[in-house]
């Protein structure tokens, strides 16, 4: 990434007298800033991106240039191989760098390991987009960071007052109280490959179980980075035929990502009681149609009082809400005297809940 040329005194003048849609906006490529040329969590390949986080509808193979914290570009490269860009440059949380005619800089956001918020400034103007977020504590993540802004751009995924996501540690306990009470069964955990599946470990070490974790071979490297980092989640097994203790894993608990739960692997498992760790589990009817006997209201997502209270903390005059259930949040700033749209980015989902 380049550093800033000199402005002339026209375009200095330009800066002063600047709109927050002038430094950020939309393109069919994703946010775009044009002082700096670059592009935030772009949905397909461009010459200059910013990316928030590991998970895949925010970082996408293929760009010219990535700048990222340095355990994103470490996901996309365990993701996407060693050639997932043209170039890739590391910026550390707290750290500001100048690209072009605007100033950018890196903040802890909470979601999953080394995800971050993008502050871009320029003008007298401080835009902060959120990438994807949330409040509580994780031991697999640094905590988010509330970053004073002029705009902020947030996620809404959980963006409606139904959501309120509980204690983590409860619904972990849950687990453990039905692993103990059908010890005759397998638990298995569906949970996302990056980010959900080591919390979720971590959290199952954190209660105090000791017992080897087993786990699908699609979070074998992801885990192996988190432990590379020092997140310790204790001892995992391959969920294979050869490490099943008679065969079919009763007693044992099993986490893979949800699409294995319709694959051949999930039939080994000995009358299994299916988990899933999800923001969505508060939803009943979603539990019930993915056949989840046992929903864990486990989420990487701000729910609506994390979402609502981070608007609050920021300051921010303005709020541009994207992917997600954007007009509640949008109709909750304006009763609240913040002025507020809908970004109407297409391309992100929840691969992280």
């Amino acid at each position: 990434m380049a550093a800033a040329k000199a402005f002339p005194a026209a375009a200095n003048r330009y800066l002063q007298a600047m709109r927050p849609e002038q430094l950020l906006h939309t393109r069919p490529e994703g946010l775009f800033c044009p002082l700096g040329d670059f592009f935030i969590d772009p949905v397909r390949p461009v010459e200059r991106a910013l990316i928030t986080h590991g998970h895949s509808d925010h970082a996408r193979a293929g760009h010219e240039s990535v700048l990222a914290t340095r355990e994103t570009l470490a996901i996309m490269k365990l993701r996407y191989g060693d050639d997932f860009a043209g170039t890739s440059q590391a910026i550390e949380c707290g750290q500001q760098v100048a690209i072009g005619g605007a100033k950018v800089s890196f903040h802890p956001a909470g979601h999953v390991l080394g995800s971050a918020q993008i502050a871009v400034e320029a003008g007298g103007i401080r835009i902060v987009a959120s990438g994807d977020y949330k409040r509580q504590k994780d031991a697999t993540s640094a905590d988010f960071e509330v970053v004073p802004c002029d705009v902020f751009i947030t996620e809404a995924t959980f963006g409606l007052p139904v959501f309120k996501h509980p204690d983590a540690a409860g619904e972990i306990r849950r687990l453990l109280a039905s692993a103990a009470a059908f010890q005759e069964r397998t638990h298995l955990v569906g949970a996302y490959a990056l980010g959900k599946a080591q919390r979720v470990i971590r959290l199952l070490r954190d209660a105090g179980y000791d017992r080897p974790v087993f786990i699908h071979g699609a979070l074998e490297k992801l885990c192996a980075y988190y432990q590379s980092e020092g997140i310790e989640l204790g001892r995992l097994e391959p969920a294979t035929l050869d490490n099943a203790e008679g065969g079919d894993f009763a007693g044992e608990i099993v986490v893979g990502p949800p699409s294995a739960f319709a694959d051949r692997w999930a039939r080994r498992f000995a009358d299994p009681v299916s988990a899933f760790a999800s923001g969505w589990m508060r939803i009943r009817q979603r539990a019930k149609q993915r056949g989840v006997e046992l929903p864990l209201i486990i989420s990487d997502h701000g729910d609506w009082e994390e979402l609502t209270r981070t608007i609050r903390d920021t300051g921010a005059g303005e709020v541009w809400v994207t992917h997600g259930r954007e007009e509640a949040l949008v109709r909750w700033c304006e009763i609240n005297g913040i002025a507020a749209r809908p970004l109407n980015l297409v391309g992100y989902e929840d691969e992280g809940d």
